[in-house]
């Protein structure tokens, strides 16, 4: 295949004064500093079209020569999420029954957590999000992804971001091992599980950790030369 270079004109976007664009950076960290994960969902349907949006907002990120190595599996079907539960209520089992290590569980004591996790039934969306070791091409040759982890990593905190600007409240679920996605999803070995998004409304009475509302300051994450 011939690949060559074939720019098109940045699209248009509004420049800010520094002014306006201090205004609008505090405007941003007021509203996202609003978002935390929540383990407390109704059973509210959330329209397909808000799922499909955020994902074309996702879809946006950057990443290694363009490949775009993830795809993401969308679940509402009851069925299909109690399937999913069992699984990775299985694997939280083990995890919580010694498998994590000493020093893993007790800094999750603060965070309130175990093996039970209904939200994956309770939530109208369960969103996997798989990232491709390699991609295949349309004759069945594979192609070589970069930076897959980084790419999708971005990807899934765009998708995150979308769900919160439309409303929406979220939980990244990471049962290890997770290769039962693959099974229960019929998705293919060379993608890899990566994460599991929980997507709805959170409960009226949603509580979450004390410890979690606690955020580094500035000096503590940045450093300025």
């Amino acid at each position: 295949m011939d690949f060559h270079y074939d720019p098109i004109p940045l699209p248009k976007r509004k420049r800010l004064s520094s002014e306006e664009s201090i205004t609008e950076a505090k405007a941003y960290y007021d509203f996202i500093r609003t978002r935390h994960t929540v383990r407390d969902f109704t059973a509210e349907p959330v329209p397909r079209e808000v799922i499909e949006t955020c994902l074309l907002a996702a879809g946006t990120a950057p990443s290694g020569a363009n490949h775009q190595p993830w795809h993401f599996v969308c679940v509402s079907d009851s069925e299909t999420k109690k399937k999913i539960r069992e699984a990775a209520e299985a694997e939280e089992r083990d995890f919580y029954g010694g498998k994590a290590g000493e020093e893993w569980l007790n800094d999750l004591k603060e965070m309130g957590t175990d093996a039970n996790k209904p939200f994956l039934e309770t939530a109208p969306w369960l969103i996997a999000i798989f990232a491709e070791r390699y991609g295949v091409d349309d004759e069945g040759e594979k192609r070589k992804n970069y930076y897959t982890s980084e790419s999708v990593g971005i990807a899934t905190g765009i998708l995150i971001n979308a769900l919160h600007c439309a409303g929406l409240s979220t939980l990244t679920h990471t049962p290890n091992p997770m290769k039962f996605l693959n099974e229960i999803l019929g998705r293919p070995g060379n993608e890899r599980p990566y994460i599991l998004l929980v997507v709805g409304h959170a409960a009226v009475d949603a509580m979450i950790p004390r410890a979690a509302a606690a955020k580094k300051p500035l000096d503590q994450i940045a450093t300025f030369k």
